[in-house]
């Protein structure tokens, strides 16, 4: 894959992490002269089912559904199959390798992300389940095997990105969510641990990063998405992508 060739109005993915489709609806007529990708996850799915994925394709933007599927390989394969038909570019799935397998059998056109470990997950987790090695670790393993097994891509974070481009190659997608418009700058009660920028991340070999909260609660949406495009446009260029 040529990254370099991605848009810029498509290297960011706007979470909308919203209640209702109308919410939905009002912030991409806030971002689309800027954006043209969108991630619709459980909140907002269970709120409209597919029809803020419909809208928005119908608009001609791409999006991420972002639902994870993980349940017996049967389950999600027919899951896969209902999703494939939509015009859907990214869809996010769990699992083992069973699992895996049986979403990639179904995919058609389109293009599966493994999720790798979640950036609400930290070194402190992995200790209290009793886990050894790194999250790093956990991550690199998670991302070589479903690469392996035929997925597009992973979601992972953008600590993790350098690493995975540098021993996985070009082939695989990587998207990132936990971004943050600093280096360290989480809100008060901010669940993500595992944070960078959207120019660190692109910098570091990720091919999209998800941005959600930083632009949702903006009282000035693009003026957010305009720093963060510039800072992909600047350290994208001295990332040797």
């Amino acid at each position: 894959m040529n990254t370099t060739s991605i848009a810029l109005s498509e290297r960011i993915i706007v979470a909308l992490d919203v209640d209702t489709p109308e919410q939905a609806k009002a912030l991409v007529k806030k971002c689309e002269s800027h954006v043209s990708f969108y991630k619709v996850g459980l909140q907002l799915f269970m709120a409209s089912w597919f029809e803020t994925v419909d809208w928005l394709i119908d608009r001609g933007h791409k999006v991420m559904l972002d639902l994870k599927f993980f349940d017996i390989p049967e389950t999600v394969k027919q899951a896969v199959e209902q999703v494939n038909s939509r015009g859907v570019t990214f869809a996010t799935i769990h699992g083992n390798d069973p699992i895996i397998r049986a979403a990639v059998s179904a995919r058609g056109d389109l293009q599966l992300l493994a999720v790798t470990v979640l950036t609400s997950f930290g070194e402190e987790d992995m200790r209290a389940m009793g886990m050894t090695g790194t999250v790093a670790d956990l991550v690199y393993f998670r991302a070589k095997r479903a690469l392996e097994l035929g997925c597009d891509g992973v979601v992972s974070s953008g600590l993790e990105a350098e690493k995975l481009r540098r021993d996985l190659g070009e082939k695989l997608l990587i998207v990132t969510p936990g971004i943050r418009p600093g280096a360290n700058t989480c809100d008060q009660g901010d669940d993500q641990q595992r944070i960078v920028t959207a120019g660190r991340a692109i910098a570091g070999g990720a091919d999209h990063v998800v941005v959600g909260r930083p632009i949702t609660r903006a009282i000035d949406p693009i003026k957010v998405i305009e720093q963060m495009q510039s800072d992909i446009s600047c350290l994208g260029r001295q990332g040797n992508r």
